[in-house]
């Protein structure tokens, strides 16, 4: 009996979820006000991390910024005091589990509660399995999977004990369906996928609704992280590479919605359900008809020669 009433109320929550999701897709959902909340950003000097700290100073977040490049990261800071919010920045190796655990308690210290943590920063090898040093294909993995078990063990305690807080991964299109020559990158990325969902769960798991959590599944953005990569030259203007504001923008609108996943764009649902329903062959025929297949080898090849050049400097 228990059984079947809650075969029930799971079929009416089905029923409900799928309603409200499809209302959303029409009408605008309201979107939280993020004033004075305390902000952390990881790879804020790049193209993406340094929109999304503007964005997010915008909305009267404080701001602590973290990344490995220190001269970037300042100017992004500069620009993020441009709008009238404290920021702080730290120089930190994602790849190095005690400089995240040592930073992460100097920010607890000197500063307060992280409240909202966007874990954003990525890398990628740019080389062929077979011919990348090891070191290269670990530190992908470091930094785009590993850091965000670290991140997360730094910083959701004190927002457990509030419940309160969003947790924000930044993944990529190529964490839900993979091409070649990037096994380093999509693996990391299937990683990232993979976390935030159990994470997500967990803490639905223990009622902690106060915490909230968006996963962001962009595809390629137009950052130069994958300069030279293409699909089929006919379809380039159907799927162009993403701009990067664009990419910032539509992943605020989900965050302040307290959205669960965004696809950007939506055409990136698509692949996604038909590897969840079309056989092996059936995906990989799409893949070569869209130039899917073969659309990194551009970018490897530009990867390569930048390699052979730095090595002519060095040498």
């Amino acid at each position: 009996m228990f059984f079947l009433v809650d075969l029930l109320l799971m079929l009416i929550n089905l029923l409900c979820s799928i309603l409200i999701a499809v209302v959303q897709t029409f009408l605008r959902p309201r979107l939280k006000c993020i004033d004075g909340e305390l902000c952390l950003i990881t790879g804020a000097g790049g193209a993406l991390g340094r929109r999304f700290a503007l964005e997010f100073a915008k909305e009267g977040a404080n701001l602590v910024l973290w990344d490995y490049n220190e001269a970037a990261n300042e100017q992004t800071a500069e620009l993020a005091r441009g709008k009238g919010v404290k920021v702080y920045t730290h120089t930190v190796d994602l790849s190095r589990r005690q400089n995240i655990y040592e930073t992460a308690e100097k920010v607890r210290l000197d500063i307060g509660d992280v409240t909202i943590l966007v874990n954003n920063a990525g890398v990628v090898a740019g080389r062929r399995l077979l011919e990348c040093p090891d070191e290269l294909l670990e530190r992908t993995l470091l930094v785009n999977c590993h850091a965000l078990f670290w991140m997360t063990k730094a910083f959701l305690p004190q927002m457990k004990a509030q419940n309160h807080g969003h947790v924000v991964t930044i993944a990529s299109a190529l964490g839900l369906f993979s091409t070649a020559c990037v096994e380093d990158y999509c693996a990391s990325k299937f990683g990232a996928v993979g976390f935030h969902e159990s994470l997500a769960h967990d803490l639905h798991a223990e009622n902690l609704n106060g915490i909230k959590t968006t996963l962001v599944c962009p595809y390629i953005v137009d950052t130069g992280m994958f300069e030279g990569c293409e699909i089929r030259k006919e379809l380039r203007g159907l799927i162009p590479p993403l701009d990067p504001l664009y990419t910032v923008k539509q992943a605020m609108n989900a965050i302040l919605a307290e959205q669960k996943m965004i696809c950007i764009p939506r055409l990136m649902y698509i692949p996604l359900l038909t590897q969840a329903l079309l056989p092996w062959d059936a995906n990989v025929a799409m893949y070569r008809f869209m130039g899917g297949d073969r659309c990194m080898m551009p970018f490897i090849k530009n990867m390569e020669m930048k390699a052979a050049k730095d090595h002519i400097k060095t040498s």
